[in-house]
């Protein structure tokens, strides 16, 4: 398989995945303890998956390499778990939520690219944005 499809491939069945189970989730159970039991399980994932994929410089060198990011990581992780809970929970539909989650994030990263990161956009890109925002407006009407 080609190098570069399989992690879309890996994220998208993740996706799958943790949107089935967060629709899923009980009612009566508390979303932050939710979070904290994904959370552990991720952590027994990943500690599993350390078999597969061994740290390549010595555990120590990678700590050291830990910087804002990594907390920036859990922080955002944990804050659109808890937002994916809320909101189905209050009703919204699984087949439209992550969209325009997603949509949304898209169009509020385009300055950020441009500011912090030097990153530009083509012709096509732009009117890719105008269609997904099309799309979004006509998504979000429940």
């Amino acid at each position: 398989m080609n190098n570069s499809l399989w992690p879309l491939l890996l994220t998208i069945g993740g996706g799958v995945i943790y949107h089935l189970s967060s629709k899923s989730v009980p009612k009566t159970l508390d979303p932050l303890l939710a979070i904290i039991a994904a959370y552990l399980t991720a952590l027994v994932a990943c500690l599993s998956a350390l078999l597969l994929f061994p740290v390549r410089d010595s555990v120590a060198d990678s700590v050291r390499g830990i910087n804002w990011a990594v907390p920036g990581i859990g922080i955002g992780a944990a804050a659109i778990e808890f937002g994916f809970l809320l909101s189905y929970r209050a009703g919204w539909q699984l087949n439209v939520t992550s969209i325009i989650v997603t949509v949304a994030v898209a169009v509020v990263l385009i300055p950020v690219g441009f500011a912090f990161l030097k990153e530009r956009l083509s012709g096509w890109n732009v009117l890719g944005i105008v269609f997904c925002l099309v799309g979004l407006v006509l998504i979000s009407r429940r």
